[in-house]
């Protein structure tokens, strides 16, 4: 990128004013890492100072039945697999209530595409849930969870959420999206929700007040240009409804190792690479620097590795998600080498040793706790790392 470029998009970003496709895509051919993370931590400190939040969460999947075969997916199994199972309600309660002890504010749902589970089952798991666990947030479903309930129930969407919300449901989760623009998505997905289709079901969630995350699943098949275009599509619905909270890169995975049943189940992995550390940076800081009115950008560390979400901190992000215990649609496949759990007081010592102010929050972005940053001889305040 030549200096006067460079110069342009700095006052731009500075100015707070809007950057465009091609601005994008410039970005993602510049080869400065370190201009790049130094003007993406710019705008997080404007937008969140020198704080980063964090949530004590667990994630629960119901099932891995699913009709779909997505090229990427390793979580799915068909029905009659020797590891596919589904939960009774019961088990799900009696699971959930045994991870309530470490002050659990969050409980993150999501399941496959299951062919022939009726519909009454997912309200009135979360109904359960909820009379089980009175002050945890339930984070459930996708878009594309939502969309298939349509076909289950024979119900809208809208009517979905409606009795989803009375039962309990405070949030979706932002999963189905992978990448929008269709030239990459019908290699990588098997199932009917599309753009069309996952903008619609948000839409609607956001109109009926619910918050919700997006997403991005990169480092596949895509090219940085299918990354600005997902980001723009989102940002436009953002100007619209306002009702995203947060953007989440989800960094692609390999299947290096099924410890179930030593099959392969990633199609795309023969053709691909997992991106880079610096690929990682690079589309953490303009993600922050494109998606201008989001107000927060989130590392999920089970995907990256905790030294790498650790220098997200300092290219865009500013939470990290989240304490986990089990993170089945990743750690199913891939023996990737995170670890299954980390505690608040492990989120604590990695945010402050990033050089930030730890803040604990609830699926809202409420503030339930904040905690002193790091020591003042132990690291200066937060600057984007040079790498």
């Amino acid at each position: 990128m030549d200096a006067g470029l460079k110069r342009e998009l700095e006052q731009k970003v500075r100015a707070g004013e809007r950057l465009t496709r091609e601005d994008g895509i410039a970005l993602y051919e510049s080869d400065d890492l370190a201009w790049l993370g130094g003007l993406a931590h710019e705008v997080r400190t404007r937008k969140n100072g020198d704080v980063v939040h964090f949530n004590v969460n667990r994630h629960l999947n119901m099932t891995n039945v699913c009709t779909a075969s997505c090229a990427y997916c390793s979580f799915q199994r068909k029905p009659g697999e020797k590891d596919a199972y589904t939960m009774r309600i019961e088990e799900a309660v009696k699971l959930a209530k045994a991870m309530e002890n470490e002050n659990l504010t969050e409980l993150h749902i999501v399941n496959g595409l299951h062919p022939s589970l009726p519909w009454r089952y997912y309200p009135r798991s979360l109904s359960e849930l909820k009379k089980a666990l009175p002050n945890v947030s339930l984070k459930a479903f996708t878009a594309t969870e939502i969309h298939h309930f349509e076909t289950v129930s024979g119900m809208s969407a809208s009517e979905i959420l409606d009795e989803l919300i009375e039962a309990g449901l405070e949030s979706l989760t932002g999963g189905g999206a992978e990448i929008f623009d269709w030239e990459v998505r019908q290699h990588i997905v098997d199932h009917r929700t599309h753009w069309e289709d996952w903008s619609r079901i948000h839409r609607l969630a956001h109109e009926k007040g619910l918050k919700t995350p997006s997403t991005m699943l990169y480092g596949h098949i895509e090219e940085p240009r299918h990354r600005v275009d997902h980001v723009l599509r989102l940002r436009e619905l953002q100007d619209e409804t306002g009702g995203f909270q947060v953007f989440i890169p989800l960094r692609y995975q390999h299947d290096f190792e099924d410890m179930k049943d030593g099959k392969i189940r990633n199609r795309l992995q023969a053709r691909t690479t997992m991106a880079s550390g610096v690929d990682v940076l690079k589309t953490f800081a303009v993600s922050r620097l494109l998606f201008d009115n989001v107000p927060h950008v989130k590392v999920f560390w089970v995907m990256h590795g905790v030294q790498t979400s650790q220098l997200a901190l300092q290219h865009g992000a500013d939470d990290m998600d989240g304490s986990v215990v089990e993170y089945k649609i990743t750690h199913d496949a891939d023996n990737y080498g995170t670890p299954n759990k980390l505690g608040r007081e492990d989120l604590l010592e990695l945010i402050r040793d990033a050089g930030f102010r730890p803040v604990e929050r609830n699926t809202r972005y409420e503030i339930i706790r904040e905690y002193p940053g790091p020591e003042a001889d132990r690291r200066e305040s937060p600057q984007a790392m040079r790498v």
